[in-house]
């Protein structure tokens, strides 16, 4: 009698599941709603490889996010956020998260559900190259598995009352022990290993089975969430230069579930719209050419993922140089747009959501919230719902003198302040960079044991030739206070930073990166002005140092008639 007590409870209940279920809308249904979205790019998911707290939204040259940003992208046209998050600097070695940064992953979700839009929260740099724990492998799957499994079972007990229009995505862009891309084992140094790509695969399916489990044991509305599985890599299958290209697709399959009908494969796709010759020229593909290839991953996605029984999202898309320092939006904008309308009108017919990858509104610019690429985000809207769709773009209104950050962030490599060329270009023709900032290098010891300043056109593929500090023309690309102003770590400055005419013009098209090493920035200004209240170099000296600096920075013991700086004010002795 108890056994058979206990069969009709277990049917009851996984009735009851399939019932809750279908009060979620299908996985396919949702990607469909979806409409087209945007990344909420570099900025969750900022990291540098160490333990770090919500300073880390920052790092990569993002404003920390507001509710008037995704305000601004509803009213835009855009019907998808999705926020990438990185977990690993923000956790204990047991796995548990920082309860500020959940909290804060929660904020931002909110921000976006409160507009009614979809928004898709994951697991982002967690993935990646080799400096990262998730790999596609087998004995890396078994060595992180309970880590893994109790991270996500955090996020989803976090968000397990939310409706249909949050979903969760397993893990972004996994790559086997080669860190490979397009297929695995792509990258092994003696070419195609099989029994290697066969356990990268196998570990996919594996990461994606655990997620699927442990979301739905959660209860609650994770019982029926629409949950999204990637691809090894994310890859899409595109080409035909290999014969294993299509490979991730063939050997992803559909997790065991215990709802139907509500689990989403996802995808990346950024082709190229030009060819390179050897020499480096550039010139556009065909157009022609161009379709044909979106036209067979579309085929290839169909046949290989929506066969299996899961819609498909294009989680990231752009084209090739999209994070390069020349993008196509720079030097090919009419030839991009073909792209773009093509692109979404044809993932739209085949029933696929197509969420942009991070411009549109970058930077500086999301704190306004404006868009630096408007007419973009306006093609993009305009291919989806048509021409007659109107939606609203604002634009940055520049001025003489524009704050770009304000707050305090630790220069170091992959934490730069990022400034985009047409904010550079919008503030004039002679615009100048004025930095407030700490010597902070104290707490390193031996050769990390110093101060630097560096600039870099748009990324960091190329140094600007000069630049003037304070009115002094620099050599070499490094900008070393302590050794500049004579002063020692604790001290704080205010430097104004200028370009020649060259330089200026291509940062006006590439924009510009801020970084370097023990250095912490208080704030950075745009203006025309050379100097801040009349003084450059030192701007206070450390918070109670009753001793008494001349304006480059230097200590004088017998300070004679002159402007002098004291415990971070202006003294005049005369």
């Amino acid at each position: 009698m108890n056994k058979t007590y206990t069969l009709i409870i277990g049917l009851l209940t996984m009735f009851g599941i399939q019932s809750q279920a279908e009060d979620f809308e299908t996985a396919t249904q949702a990607v469909k709603n979806m409409g087209v979205g945007w990344n909420l790019g570099n900025t969750l998911d900022a990291n540098n490889g160490a333990k770090q707290g919500l300073e880390s939204e920052t790092y990569w040259g993002q404003s920390t996010t507001k509710p008037e940003l995704m305000k601004m992208m509803k009213e835009a046209g855009f019907s998808t956020i999705r926020v990438p998050v990185t977990w690993y600097n923000h956790m204990d070695s047991d796995g548990k998260v920082d309860a500020a940064w959940m909290q804060r992953v929660h904020e931002v979700v909110d921000y976006v559900i409160n507009q009614g839009m979809y928004c898709i929260v994951n697991v982002h740099h967690d993935t990646g190259d080799g400096n990262q724990w998730l790999h596609a492998s087998t004995s890396t799957y078994y060595s992180v598995k309970t880590k893994y499994e109790y991270l996500w079972k955090q996020i989803a007990e976090e968000f397990k009352d939310y409706g249909e229009k949050l979903l969760f995505e397993s893990y972004n862009e996994m790559l086997d022990k080669y860190n490979s891309w397009c297929f695995a084992t792509f990258n092994s140094p003696t070419g195609y290993v099989k029994g290697d790509a066969a356990d990268a695969y196998e570990a996919i399916n594996k990461y994606a089975q655990s997620f699927v489990d442990v979301v739905r044991g959660t209860g609650g509305n994770n019982a029926k969430r629409n949950l999204i599985v990637n691809t090894y890599g994310a890859c899409n299958g595109g080409g035909n230069w290999n014969t294993h290209l299509k490979d991730p697709l063939n050997e992803m399959k559909y997790p065991n579930d215990a709802v139907s009908g509500h689990i989403a494969f996802q995808v990346h796709a950024y082709p190229s719209i030009v060819n390179t010759d050897k020499n480096g020229n550039i010139t556009n593909r065909s157009m022609t050419e161009v379709k044909s290839e979106i036209d067979a991953m579309i085929s290839d996605l169909k046949n290989y993922l929506v066969a299996k029984g899961g819609p498909v999202i294009v989680g990231e898309w752009g084209t090739s140089n999209v994070d390069k320092a020349e993008t196509d939006y720079m030097a090919r904008r009419d030839h991009l747009f073909q792209f773009v309308d093509y692109f979404v009108q044809k993932t739209k017919e085949n029933g696929m959501a197509t969420i942009q990858w991070m411009g549109l509104s970058d930077g500086v610019f999301r704190s306004e919230p404006a868009f630096n690429q408007p007419d973009l985000a306006e093609r993009i809207v305009k291919a989806y719902y048509g021409s007659s769709f109107e939606g609203k773009y604002p634009t940055m209104n520049t001025s003489n003198d524009r704050t770009v950050f304000e707050g305090s962030q630790q220069l170091e490599w992959g934490a730069a302040i990022n400034i985009s060329g047409d904010l550079l270009s919008g503030i004039g023709e002679d615009v100048k960079i004025q930095m407030t900032y700490n010597q902070n290098y104290s707490q390193f010891t031996g050769n990390d044991m110093y101060d630097d300043i560096q600039f870099y056109y748009g990324d960091w593929s190329a140094k600007p030739a000069s630049f003037i500090a304070d009115g002094k023309e620099m050599t070499g690309a490094d900008f070393h206070p302590s050794e500049f102003y004579k002063t020692e770590s604790g001290t704080s400055h205010v430097t104004t930073f200028s370009f020649n005419s060259s330089v200026l013009k291509t940062l006006f098209q590439k924009g510009l990166l801020i970084q370097g090493h023990g250095i912490l920035v208080k704030k950075v200004v745009l203006t025309t002005k050379s100097e801040t209240n009349g003084v450059s170099g030192i701007l206070f000296s450390p918070e109670g140092d009753e001793n008494i600096y001349n304006l480059s920075g230097q200590r004088i013991t017998n300070p004679t008639k002159g402007i002098y700086i004291r415990n971070g004010r202006k003294i005049v002795i005369r």
